[in-house]
């Protein structure tokens, strides 16, 4: 190989080989992590679909906002809102594994053994969301008081 007429030197052969290299490994990391990030997406679907929590969801932007509201959907979270610029409110949903996690106001924890409580999220195993009904009943407590946004102002 030729560079502007003279030789690449030893060193200059290994530098090239060892950039090719960390280019491959670049690849392969981004891939391996688009291929973690599809799994968590999958599983978020898998978790929403079976628990009815994304029917549920959607039946309250339809019935009880009249359609507007709107989703915002991330990898493993799904947050409802609506409201006006002064009125903005969400339920904000995370999928972690196998439970269901609504995020609330900071507040002490609750004494009710389900859902578990840690202060700021309530957390729903697969137990607790299999039993639609209890699960609807929570979830019409969040569309009740739901988590106000700040203003950007």
């Amino acid at each position: 190989m030729r560079l502007k007429g003279s030789t690449l030197t030893q060193q200059d052969q290994e530098r090239y080989h060892v950039e090719e290299e960390s280019q491959q490994d670049e690849q392969e990391l981004e891939a391996h992590n688009e291929a973690r990030r599809q799994a968590i997406r999958e599983n978020a679907k898998h978790v929403l679909r079976e628990s009815g929590l994304a029917e549920m969801l959607q039946g309250i932007n339809r019935n009880l906002l009249k359609g507007r509201g709107h989703f915002e959907e991330y990898d493993a979270l799904v947050l409802l809102r609506w409201g006006t610029a002064t009125t903005k409110r969400h339920i904000w949903v995370e999928i972690q594994g196998n439970t269901i996690r609504f995020r609330l106001f900071q507040h002490r924890k609750c004494a009710n053994p389900a859902p578990l409580c840690d202060g700021e999220y309530h957390t729903f195993t697969g137990p607790m969301w299999a039993d639609r009904v209890f699960l609807q009943a929570e979830l019409k407590k969040y569309y009740d008081r739901p988590v106000a946004e700040t203003s950007s102002d």
